[in-house]
């Protein structure tokens, strides 16, 4: 039989999605494993919320819808983003998709040739590289440190720049690390992407999230790096609605146009019912919203004060989002358990087969020597999880 494609024998699966699967089976198992892998609030999707969702079963609106969303989804969209942003779109922009990750992958898809080169930061979430793969894309790794916060700076994405770069991928708030970009590192990046005429695609799922200082979008900059922006954002984080999987797209006119065409031809529209619920997301009261942050906020405080007092490990405050990348490196070369710990991903093996905890390792974000906790889970997990931690350090 002849061998399947290229891109697709060079695929890997998800390594968050992977630990978390491995986690729930332990659990069902029997075995009391705390997991710190998945990025999913674990609040409940707000009440509001679900009876759009219900309402829409109800009323029997559960037939096709446009390839890139029902109009008033769209609108509502708009409207979020503007007073959120400060950026105005109109309806015909937005591509309404099964989540936000889908958009990453039409992203790519609508605007990179085979061989084209895509700056991706690291470290970096751990869909990017292979969307850019399955794009025929080509991955260009610059690897970030602490030093910098973990952030691109001009110095960086210039040097990185060569004849066949096309875009650079920018996520903010930041998927690991939980940094977030201010309006002057933003304006000093634009000035480089406009001075080599590239695409910029913003992930922004975690805007909402931001907890020290403000918001910004590039796409807001100016007029000129709206045009070269795609925005990726969605319902997941903000709203707790990871299973209900909707994202959306804002791009120009010509982006657009050619993602719905994508769109079109492959899943075709989302699921209607969870477009319904959508719409009352974005367009009805946002309190819980900002219940759920002041809670993401307290956790963030109390895990890193708790790691600051562990020896061997460390992290930075992490501005946005709800992850603490973690930094083990002292603790590389060391027998812990008996078990000899080269790299994250042995040290993630080992914690989760005699700690019973999972996180996931830093090389799956290209970033080797650190560790993602998710604190999108109870202060009971996370109080009982970095027990577990001090107790796995002291017994080596």
């Amino acid at each position: 039989m002849k061998p399947i494609s290229s891109i697709a024998r060079g695929i890997s699966p998800s390594a968050t999605l992977a630990i978390d699967s491995m986690a729930k089976q332990m659990k069902a198992s029997g075995i009391d494993v705390i997991s710190f892998g998945a990025g999913e609030p674990d609040f409940n999707t707000p009440e509001h919320i679900k009876k759009a969702g219900i309402q829409a079963i109800e009323d029997n609106q559960t037939r096709y819808t446009p390839a890139t969303g029902i109009l008033p989804l769209r609108e509502a969209i708009c409207s979020r983003i503007l007073q959120d942003a400060g950026v105005h779109y109109s309806p015909s922009q937005i591509c309404v998709t099964s989540g936000a990750k889908h958009n990453v992958y039409i992203a790519l898809q609508a605007i990179i040739n085979a061989g084209e080169e895509v700056i991706l930061p690291a470290p970096y979430w751990v869909t990017y590289e292979e969307s850019i793969r399955m794009a025929g894309g080509v991955p260009y790794i610059v690897e970030t440190t602490e030093e910098t916060n973990f952030k691109l700076t001009p110095e960086m994405l210039s040097n990185a720049i060569t004849p066949r770069t096309k875009a650079v991928i920018l996520t903010n708030p930041s998927n690991p690390t939980g940094m977030v970009y201010t309006r002057e590192e933003l304006q000093a990046l634009a000035n480089v992407i406009q001075r080599y005429d590239l695409y910029v695609i913003s992930d922004e799922i975690y805007y909402a999230l931001c907890y020290d200082k403000p918001f910004v979008s590039i796409a807001s900059l100016s007029e000129d790096l709206q045009e070269r922006t795609i925005m990726i954002n969605g319902v997941s984080k903000s709203y707790a609605m990871t299973g209900w999987r909707i994202g959306y797209a804002a791009a120009n006119a010509e982006i657009s146009k050619a993602m719905s065409s994508y769109l079109s031809h492959s899943t075709g529209s989302p699921c209607t019912i969870s477009q319904k619920a959508a719409l009352a997301a974005f367009s009805e009261d946002q309190q819980a919203c900002m219940d759920m942050k002041a809670a993401f906020d307290e956790r963030r405080k109390y895990f890193y004060d708790r790691v600051q007092k562990i020896p061997g490990v460390s992290c930075l405050m992490p501005e946005g989002a709800f992850y603490i990348f973690m930094n083990i490196k002292e603790l590389l070369g060391r027998t812990i358990k008996g078990i000899k710990i080269n790299n994250s991903a042995d040290f993630a093996a080992a914690f989760l087969e005699k700690g019973l905890v999972a996180v996931v390792p830093g090389s799956a974000f290209g970033a080797e020597g650190y560790l993602r906790w998710s604190y999108a889970t109870s202060m009971e997990h996370i109080r009982e999880g970095l027990d577990r931690l001090e107790r796995f350090l002291a017994d080596d």
